[in-house]
């Protein structure tokens, strides 16, 4: 088995996934493929890698490279987790709306950040897609990059690939919200469906039984309620709980974000996202130096990504549930078709089948649909190089509509544009 890293840079979240797959016994006996740009961080996964394989006695082979077609050769599964231009275009990405009056926390899924990201990855994933399909086309593309709904729907209209993406909000949030509750998560079943970081639990089971009760009981305590203002308002609205953070639900309706007043009620603060990409990350690196140099010892451990557990599943026909990001070929039928929908997907050997989850209830369907609005547009301006389509995604995204008039959207467009036009060579 070969699993080519894509984006291997990223070096914090893939040491998590190396480890993840050679936690499995069955796994270990591969080929990883590191590739990144970026020399620096791509011999610092490599090395902590072969330091991994050297303390436990493994026989994975490691492969380090800055040729992306090399690394993607023979691949059996292909990891994508790339950020185009790095930090620079998404500074940008914050501070142009935010002159506009457009205040975004995260800004790399929605928004004129999240349109803007896409922009800058979709055609390099529709590439990666085009190397597959010439070098490895059986192999499974697992997409970790965001915007992810964009990126899918992106790649999806190759045609040649098969693909999924992933996130980690469903399983995560899952276990957050049995902590609300003080309930023991090893009894807890859920069914959950919608679009990527605005999915929702349908159904919320204790030991076979409705929790939404307790959750309620949850809301309406003052303490647990001040740990997610932003879901919990909205599960009071709509009467379901949304799969991804405070933060980022916060950014993706228009009832949040207008008034800085607002946004100190809800604990929803400006670009805190980049501020982590800043400075975040700088002690972890520093952990991993001292693995490397053997000042500590690896923790050889599984995380709750999904990833491994779809590759193992894949490779030993164990089946494994999860929830991931598929094509809407008739799976909500009261969403989009051809929209990318985040929906519970079995793994086994024969590969990945996405279960069909029929309508959800009309509320949470329209909530999606003015986020697939945006995602549409986005996915056919990166794909034609189109400013128009550009402008009319951003146009349309709910908190962008809510603060700016349409000649002020595009003057921030047109500044954006003007700003990332190194990192956006199809557009004229």
């Amino acid at each position: 088995m070969k699993v080519a890293f894509i984006g291997a840079g990223s070096v914090v979240f893939t040491k998590r996934l190396v480890t993840d797959i050679l936690y499995y016994p069955e796994l270990r006996d591969s080929t990883l493929s590191f590739m990144d740009i970026d020399e620096k961080r791509l011999r610092m996964i490599t090395k902590w890698t072969a330091r991994l394989v050297e303390q436990e006695g493994f026989s994975t082979k490691i492969e380090s490279t800055m040729d992306r077609r090399q690394a993607l050769k023979g691949a059996d599964f292909v990891i994508v987790m790339i950020q185009i231009g790095g930090i620079e275009p998404f500074k940008i990405d914050i501070a142009v709306p935010l002159k506009y009056g457009v205040d975004q926390s995260v800004g790399d899924t929605l928004g004129p950040g999240g349109v803007f990201r896409g922009l800058r990855t979709i055609p390099v994933l529709v590439d990666i897609c085009e190397d597959m399909s010439k070098l490895c086309p059986r192999a499974l593309l697992i997409n970790y990059a965001n915007p992810m709904a964009m990126n899918c729907w992106g790649m999806n209209t190759h045609g040649k690939i098969t693909s999924i993406g992933l996130c980690h909000s469903v399983q995560g949030t899952a276990r957050q919200i049995a902590g609300y509750m003080g309930l023991d998560f090893d009894e807890v079943s859920y069914w959950c469906a919608g679009i990527n970081h605005m999915a929702w639990y349908l159904k919320y089971e204790y030991k076979g039984k409705d929790a939404y009760p307790i959750l309620w009981k949850a809301c309406n305590n003052p303490k647990i309620y001040a740990k997610d203002r932003v879901r919990f308002e909205m599960m009071k609205h709509l009467g379901y709980f949304v799969t991804e953070s405070t933060w980022h639900m916060s950014e993706y309706v228009p009832y949040f974000r207008r008034e800085k007043k607002t946004i100190k009620k809800f604990h929803v603060p400006t670009g805190w996202y980049l501020h982590w990409c800043k400075i975040g990350w700088q002690p972890h690196y520093a952990a991993i130096q001292a693995e490397i140099d053997g000042e500590k010892k690896i923790t050889l451990d599984s995380s709750h990504e999904y990833g491994s557990h779809i590759i193992r599943a894949i490779q030993t026909d164990e089946p494994f549930r999860f929830n991931g990001n598929v094509p809407n070929n008739g799976l909500i039928t009261n969403l989009p078709q051809g929209c990318t929908v985040e929906v519970p997907i079995f793994a086994d050997k024969a590969g990945i089948h996405p279960s069909y989850v029929g309508d959800i209830p009309s509320q949470l369907a329209a909530m999606n649909r003015t986020n697939i609005n945006v995602q549409e547009l986005a996915v056919q301006a990166a794909l034609k190089g189109d400013r128009r389509l550009a402008f009319q995604a951003v146009m349309m995204d709910p908190l962008t509509a809510a603060v700016c008039d349409i000649w002020n959207i595009q003057k921030m467009v047109d500044e954006l544009f003007k700003k990332q036009k190194k990192w956006l060579p199809n557009f004229s």
